[in-house]
């Protein structure tokens, strides 16, 4: 252990503030670009992680966070609260950058980046740790600097009023949780009202009495330990889409990101489309309804089946693993993309390299520049046609690329 200074130039990924120290590339949480630091650093080679200790010089754009458990308990849910907005968009313009030239081998300009009409408060969905106090429960965060350990959460200030309201209401009804030690629990808003997913726990006898004590809450859904399938416990709306696992947490920024990419997939002009990873199929179902011939690929049941109760026409939709159904859907004029974070298996991206000759693009939706980057250095017979980043996510590191994918032979 050493204390070094270290002048921050940039943020990494995960949010952390990048400097160097005598040569060392020095990862320190909770600066800002324009910051000199002091930091308790640690690590062997090239690179160290660091606490940090003190503020020599604050940055221009470090400001005070508003929310007291990101300094009181170092939440683990934000990373970039003490930074301007502006300067939170300007970092992960950078982080897909630098992610797409390190890793990806492709050499692109900062991206455009659409900006979040809202700055706090527009989480619709909040996923909480639980764990057993006695005979009551806490709900709450990881500490950055301490994943094992879980603090009590009062309010978190980028999540919607409505979800916070309704997670009291169910630490309400702890006395009726599943058998267990420590659980977690997602609460997210649908049009039908507040819904609940509870996850862990082998035996849950009191399911009927924990749904009395949550009245306000439209449904429930139980994912037991061990991999177990999910139950619905009720579900009290009158439209029902699969929304216990779909949807994203910013709805504005989303409905923009899904014009967008909708825009980009009718300029092709295409018959014929595969969306790969189509959840309950919003993409796949807008474009059948202009005419498109849409194969909706999806892994999950119940949005597979919702989006093959909305395909127009000859369009359809298969419930499998991408990689096992992608190679024999073709021909087709577009793949569309939206993997989670993982990104996507290799076998699709050699898929796509096999059938590059007769694909007129690709159109790569990613909520992780790293495995976006992997997943175009697997792609060398297609180059960048567009590049688009949303910011999904304020006060997180997280960040949406929409990357458009051309054949290299084809022109635009």
């Amino acid at each position: 252990m050493a204390l070094v200074s270290v002048a921050i130039d940039s943020i990494a990924a995960g949010g952390d503030g990048v400097g160097r120290s005598n040569g060392l590339v020095v990862f320190v949480p909770r600066t800002a670009p324009g910051d000199v630091v002091t930091a308790q650093i640690s690590g062997n080679g090239h690179f160290a992680r660091g606490a940090l200790r003190s503020i020599v010089s604050p940055s221009p754009v470090r400001i005070e966070p508003p929310c007291p458990h990101y300094t009181r308990d170092s939440c683990g849910g934000c990373q970039l609260q003490h930074m301007t907005y502006e300067s939170q968009l300007a970092a992960k313009q950078l982080i897909i950058r630098d992610s797409l030239e390190r890793i990806g081998k492709r050499s692109v300009d900062p991206p455009p980046i659409e900006r979040s009409q809202k700055e706090w408060r527009y989480r619709t969905k909040l996923t909480l740790a639980m764990q057993r106090r006695g005979v009551r429960w806490i709900a709450g965060l990881h500490p950055y600097d301490d994943p094992a350990r879980i603090f009590p959460l009062a309010d978190c200030p980028i999540t919607d009023r409505r979800v916070v309201v309704a997670w009291r209401e169910v630490m309400e009804g702890d006395a009726y949780f599943p058998d267990a030690k420590e659980l977690r629990g997602s609460v997210r808003i649908t049009t039908g009202g507040p819904i609940f997913v509870m996850i862990g726990g082998r035996r849950w006898a009191a399911r009927k009495q924990f749904s009395t004590a949550v009245p306000s809450i439209s449904a429930v859904w139980w994912e037991p330990a061990d991999d177990a399938p999910r139950e619905l416990v009720y579900d009290k709306r009158v439209d029902r889409p699969p929304s216990a696992s779909f949807g994203q947490v910013n709805p504005e920024v989303a409905e923009t990101l899904h014009s967008y990419v909708l825009d980009r997939a009718r300029s092709y002009e295409p018959r014929s489309v595969i969306d790969a990873y189509a959840g309950a199929g919003p993409t796949a179902v807008s474009l059948s309804e202009q005419g498109v011939i849409v194969t909706a690929i999806e892994l999950d049941p119940d949005a597979s089946d919702w989006s093959a109760s909305k395909l127009v026409g000859p369009s359809r939709a298969i419930r499998a693993r991408v990689e096992d159904a992608l190679p024999g859907l073709f021909p087709s004029d577009l793949v569309i993309l939206n993997p989670p974070r993982a990104g996507v298996d290799s076998l699709v991206t050699a898929t796509l390299e096999a059938e590059a000759g007769h694909l007129r693009g690709v159109i790569y939706v990613s909520c992780n520049p790293a495995t976006l980057a992997r997943d175009l250095a697997r792609l060398p017979s297609y180059r960048i046609e567009s590049l688009r980043a949303f910011d999904m996510f304020p006060q997180t590191a997280h960040v949406e690329t929409v990357c458009e994918l051309r054949p290299a032979g084809e022109s635009a």
